[in-house]
């Protein structure tokens, strides 16, 4: 077995694509309308889906925007450096909602960033 993708509904599917590609330099994998359904889906990530784990936005047409819950946490990536990171995420219209610096009651080097919708994404350190 093996983790495939991350699903995440999004109210403006350009935007959210242009988002994941230029402030966090994913690739969009393919995309797809389905007509009858009245949805498209676009695979974003940073390798081939037979490889790595992607995720997966999916634009019910019609929707602008989604209530987040309570349950959902994060997706998180891991950086060289997560100051320069945050930097350059800041240059190209990233939202950053928690600065780089040390987790809470740790080392780690972690900081978070929104998207368009407001999902959080958390950038850690590599570790070496």
């Amino acid at each position: 077995m093996r983790m495939l993708h991350t699903m995440l509904r999004v109210g403006d599917l350009d935007k959210s694509i242009s988002f994941y590609a230029d402030v966090l330099g994913m690739t969009e994998l393919r995309r797809k309308d389905y007509p009858d359904g009245e949805f498209t889906l676009a695979f974003m990530g940073y390798g081939d889906e037979k490889e790595n784990t992607v995720l997966e936005l999916t634009h019910n047409w019609g929707v602008e925007s989604y209530d987040l819950g309570t349950a959902y946490g994060h997706i998180a990536i891991e950086v060289e450096d997560v100051y320069e990171a945050c930097e350059k995420m800041k240059q190209t219209g990233g939202k950053v909602i928690r600065d780089a610096g040390p987790m809470n009651a740790g080392t780690t080097i972690i900081a978070f960033l929104e998207d368009p919708d407001g999902y959080q994404i958390e950038l850690i350190g590599k570790k070496y």
